[in-house]
């Protein structure tokens, strides 16, 4: 079975768990991304499927996975999200585990699905941890509360955070992205 995984942020430099089969390849699906998560274990704020965001480049690589089941573990593992939030691992041809609601809108599983047609790729899965701001899950920050939060941090969570910022890929040129780049100087590395 061919599986792959799409990503745009830190699995792409730390795959950590998922067995990959081949590198990331540059040319996967175009969508909606910013950096609205405020993350649940460290001081970044995680670039994540938002669907008012414009549509951004995005990677892919095959997994070394027995199954669909074992890609969407995998990957869950990986993002540390917990058992009870399957939703959040998103997948095809299964977007959903039985009885729970999609994480990731119709028009974006629309859009996977089409790109996934013109692959030879049997499923595919990637990350739907929804926006989260101040505690709120599903609130994202505006630009300027963004800012200010990456600006307050110190010492290694601000290290932790810029690097975090720096190391997406430069391709990903998002509202957030532009306006952290203007007033932190965090601009992507060469």
């Amino acid at each position: 079975m061919n599986i792959v995984c799409i990503a745009w942020g830190s699995l792409i430099w730390e795959p950590g768990p998922l067995k990959l089969a081949s590198d990331w390849q540059p040319d996967g699906p175009a969508l909606p991304l910013e950096f609205v998560r405020d993350s649940d274990d460290s001081a970044e704020l995680a670039l994540v499927l938002h669907a008012p965001a414009p549509p951004m480049p995005t990677r892919w690589a095959r997994l070394d996975a027995a199954g669909l089941d074992d890609a969407r573990e995998m990957l869950r593992r990986r993002e540390k999200i917990r058992p009870e939030y399957p939703q959040w691992v998103g997948s095809l041809p299964d977007p959903v585990p039985p009885g729970l609601s999609a994480k990731t809108p119709a028009a974006i599983v629309a859009c996977i699905a089409d790109w996934m047609a013109t692959r030879d790729v049997d499923a595919v899965v990637w990350t739907a941890l929804p926006a989260k701001f101040a505690g709120v899950s599903e609130r994202a920050p505006s630009p300027h509360e963004a800012v200010a939060l990456l600006a307050a941090l110190q010492g290694d969570e601000r290290t932790r955070a810029e690097e975090y910022v720096r190391r997406i890929p430069g391709d990903i040129r998002t509202l957030y992205r532009g306006v952290i780049e203007e007033r932190l100087g965090w601009t992507p590395h060469q």
